[in-house]
């Protein structure tokens, strides 16, 4: 369906694509994946005419094309869905599906009945369509729900070949599943489907075929689905057993450091949790289950109303951020981009963002609150951030490297306890690794981790424990080494009770 032949495209100073070839056959599922810089990203935006290649070719269909917008592209048949969703939040899901191609009616003007009945049919195909309304602002849906009206945008646009860019970033395993199935369909239509991921399992599960990219080249052409190592291996060298850096050890685990006992609002019910110093505890449960609603209540988001919290021996209810902030809690949010950077503002910027961290720090700039540039840029360098600059725009840089940024703000404060939510969404299997053995050095050094994630072989294998919730409540406990089977047995058990 699509060919790209001997794609070459530099950038300055930077070879982003060396004499890569690359296609998907119609009715297929081609996974295209590698490490964050690799080339994945500018190979798409070439197929799809965000950039020109300096060399090569692209056929669709056997014909040759030469895309100089993204709109040539979309209308030849092209859709591609972004990570970074380009969906107005303004308008309704109906006006987002037929941006830019609305239907018309009497005088040109546009038909909005025709428009809402084509998004009900087109929403219909999905299990969860059926629970969007076409005359809902995009803004008020969670970003699950989001991203299936991005899913249903390419559809309704009866596209040959779709991109799907990390599609399951924002979802729980119900809507992942939604999803798969949403892919098989496409597939016995002869839709194309060029699948981008960094979760091993989605590969195993959808791919026809494989290829791996690294440093701007092909590393390997798999002509069917290997073994979760061997695409590791081509992607960065390594097995997947080497990600995950060893469980606490009894000695390394020490007093507890935050309690939670009988405590609630109106999200949460009858909450007993302890966390240690030294210890890394995982939340896991479906989406909606509470484990965010947690954090934000630990972190004076959603204040808990009842019940008692103590940190480090301290009564510690916060009723907001700035007192969980001063009392020793750090948190990195789920949305990295929109709830803990400035994208516009540099590396160094980010990483200062805590202000009376820096003023403990004293220096050159205490009069305004921060220290010396030279504290802030040794813990950015200790968290081995790869930028040009600290000087240069944080949106620059890749998602782990992001990520490390907002550890670096947090070390400042030499932080009690950290809570993680979705620490590696978005980001390389080899950037995962760093933030997993950065989160066991911070334990190491005495610090409490609370970490969420919607991927279940993450929680398992970074974590020392981990807390099972449901609808608000905590439902088990395991130790490292669980199954997954036993964990989602435990997150689903009442829901299972309440359809018998």
């Amino acid at each position: 369906m699509i060919e790209m032949k001997n794609i070459t495209k530099t950038f300055p100073g930077v070879k982003a694509l060396s004499d890569v070839s690359f296609d998907v056959c119609a009715g297929e599922v081609q996974a295209l994946v590698g490490e964050n810089g690799a080339g994945k990203s500018t190979l798409i935006k070439i197929m799809s005419g965000v950039y020109q290649a300096d060399a090569g070719q692209v056929h669709l269909g056997g014909t040759p094309v030469h895309f100089t917008h993204p709109v040539q592209s979309l209308h030849a048949g092209i859709s591609v869905i972004y990570q970074e969703f380009s969906l107005l939040p303004e308008r309704t899901v109906a006006q987002n599906l037929f941006l830019g191609r609305e239907p018309r009616g009497r005088f040109g003007l546009i038909d909005e009945a025709a428009m809402r009945t084509e998004t009900r049919r087109v929403l219909d195909l999905f299990a969860s369509g059926t629970r969007i309304d076409p005359d809902q602002a995009v803004g008020t849906l969670d970003v699950a729900t989001q991203q299936m009206v991005e899913i249903a945008k390419a559809v309704s646009l009866d596209a040959r070949v779709i991109v799907m860019d990390e599609p399951t970033a924002a979802l729980n395993d119900t809507e992942c599943a939604e999803l798969f199935e949403t892919v098989d369909k496409l597939r016995a239509r002869g839709v194309a489907i060029i699948y981008i991921t960094h979760r091993m399992r989605e590969i195993t599960r959808l791919a026809d075929r494989v290829t791996v990219l690294k440093d701007g080249e092909i590393a390997k052409c798999f002509d069917h689905v290997p073994a979760p190592d061997a695409i590791v291996r081509a992607m960065v060298g390594r097995d997947i057993a080497d990600f995950y850096p060893p469980p606490a050890s009894g000695v390394e685990i020490g007093a507890p450091i935050l309690t939670v006992a009988n405590a609630g609002n109106a999200h949460l019910t009858d909450i007993n949790l302890t966390v240690h110093a030294g210890e890394i505890v995982g939340l896991a449960g479906i989406q909606g289950a509470g484990r965010v609603a947690l954090a934000m209540a630990l972190f004076g988001g959603k204040p808990f109303t009842s019940g008692e919290v103590t940190l480090d021996g301290n009564p510690a209810r916060f009723r907001s951020a700035r007192e969980a902030i001063a009392g020793g809690i750090g948190l990195l949010p789920g949305d990295r981009k929109k709830e803990g950077l400035v994208l516009m503002q540099s590396v160094r910027d980010n990483g200062m963002l805590t202000p009376r961290a820096f003023a403990k720090l004293g220096g050159s700039h205490k009069a305004n609150g921060f220290a010396d540039i030279s504290r802030i840029d040794d813990l950015l360098d200790r968290m081995d951030i790869r930028a040009a600059s600290y000087d240069q725009d944080i949106r620059g840089l890749s998602g782990g490297n992001q990520q490390k940024a907002i550890v670096a703000r947090w070390l400042a404060m030499s932080p009690k306890l950290l809570i993680f939510i979705e620490p590696t969404r978005g980001i390389d299997v080899n950037a995962k690794a760093g933030i997993y053995h950065l989160m066991r050095e911070l334990a190491r050094q005495g610090a409490g981790i609370l970490m969420i994630s919607s991927d279940l072989p993450e929680v398992i294998g970074a974590a020392d424990r981990v807390v099972v919730m449901q609808a608000g409540r905590i439902f088990g406990e395991f130790p490292h080494g669980a199954s997954e089977q036993d964990i989602m047995h435990a997150a689903t058990a009442d829901m299972r009770e309440a359809v018998k």
